[in-house]
Order: C-alpha cells, then sequence, then structure tokens
C-alpha cells in the first residue's frame, strides 16, 4: 500500500493540522480579515501566522485579496470549500459547550455561545 492517505477524517485533519488553522477558520466565520485581526489575542508570530494563511490558502479553505488602498491592505475570507467546514467548527465548540463537567462558562454564558455560534455558522438543524 501506498503512503496515500485514504481515510477522510485523515484527509481532513491533513488540511487542517497546522497550529492556528481552526481558530484562523473560525475568526473568518466570526468577521476577522486581517492579518493583524488573527493575531489579537493570541501567542503567535508573524512568521507562523503568515505560514498557517499561506497554508490555508494553498489547500483552497481561504483565498487572499490585496486592495488597491494606500497603504496597500490585505483582507483575507474563506472560499466556500472553507465555508463547508461551519460544521466542524460547530461541533468543536459544542464539544467542550455540552460537556457537563465543564465549569468555565456559566449556564447562561453556554447558552449564549451555543446560540451565538449557531447563528454565526448558520447552522440549520
Amino acid at each position: 500500500m501506498s503512503n496515500e492517505i485514504v481515510c477522510p477524517v485523515d484527509r481532513t485533519m491533513n488540511l487542517i493540522n497546522k497550529k492556528w488553522s481552526i481558530q484562523i477558520i473560525r475568526d473568518l466565520f466570526f468577521g476577522k480579515k486581517h492579518f493583524k485581526e488573527f493575531k489579537e489575542g493570541k501567542d503567535i508570530s508573524n512568521k507562523v501566522l503568515s505560514s498557517c494563511l499561506t497554508d490555508l490558502e494553498e489547500n483552497g479553505i481561504i483565498e487572499k485579496k490585496v486592495l488597491n488602498t494606500k497603504p496597500v491592505s490585505t483582507e483575507y475570507s474563506l472560499t466556500e470549500y472553507g465555508k463547508s467546514m461551519n460544521r466542524i467548527i460547530y461541533e468543536l465548540a459544542m464539544f467542550t459547550l455540552n460537556d457537563e463537567k465543564d465549569r468555565v462558562y456559566s449556564d447562561k454564558t453556554k447558552e449564549q455561545l451555543k446560540k451565538d455560534f449557531k447563528q454565526t455558522l448558520e447552522i440549520d438543524d
């Protein structure tokens, strides 16, 4: 058997296994578009963030648009392929929010977060 990845879970993980990838995808869903916005609240170097954005772009998950502004500005957005990851991000959030043992969030906060994720990620039941 070749080294080809045949399991669909492995193939998906191969797309998003780079550190910070999931957080960047989540941030894009929640409206962040610019390099400096992705750095907010994260201990991530410019080099690592740039590498991660390039990797996501090369895998067709995000697209980069250089704006004709002064100074030049760059925006990132999810492709349709990237937007199809909404359920993955949602289920990752629900994994924690539905954990009965989790005491980081109050019940009220958990319910609000569930509502926010469902609405932002456009999850239909």
